[in-house]
């Protein structure tokens, strides 16, 4: 995926990179442990990840809320947003993102 993204995480990164949003850096393809992290901003401890349908087999979002939990036991907020939320809502994803920059 690091080199193949697909269309919504190629338009998420073009708003997050070169601390376009607010200031903040942002790492693409972030390892953490055994995990890899959709987007990283360090200095937030903000994840982001973008769901696609395999996300919403409830196998895998058993998976997706153990895997978060880990992650939030390390101080890690993750946020999740479905793929077609990015293509048809991007400015409100950049907002609810910010919000959680303020904090």
């Amino acid at each position: 995926m690091r080199n193949s993204p697909n269309q919504p995480e190629f338009e998420l990164w073009q708003c997050l990179k070169g601390r376009q949003l607010m200031g903040k850096k942002f790492r693409r393809q972030h390892s953490f442990g055994d995990f890899i992290l959709g987007f990283y901003c360090p200095e937030a401890r903000l994840a982001i990840e973008l769901d696609g349908a395999s996300h919403y087999i409830e196998e895998r979002r058993l998976a997706d809320r153990e895997r978060d939990a880990i992650l939030e036991s390390y101080g890690i907020t993750v946020l999740r947003f479905s793929n077609s939320k990015v293509e048809e809502e991007l400015l409100n994803v950049l907002k609810l993102i910010e919000s959680y920059l303020e904090k």
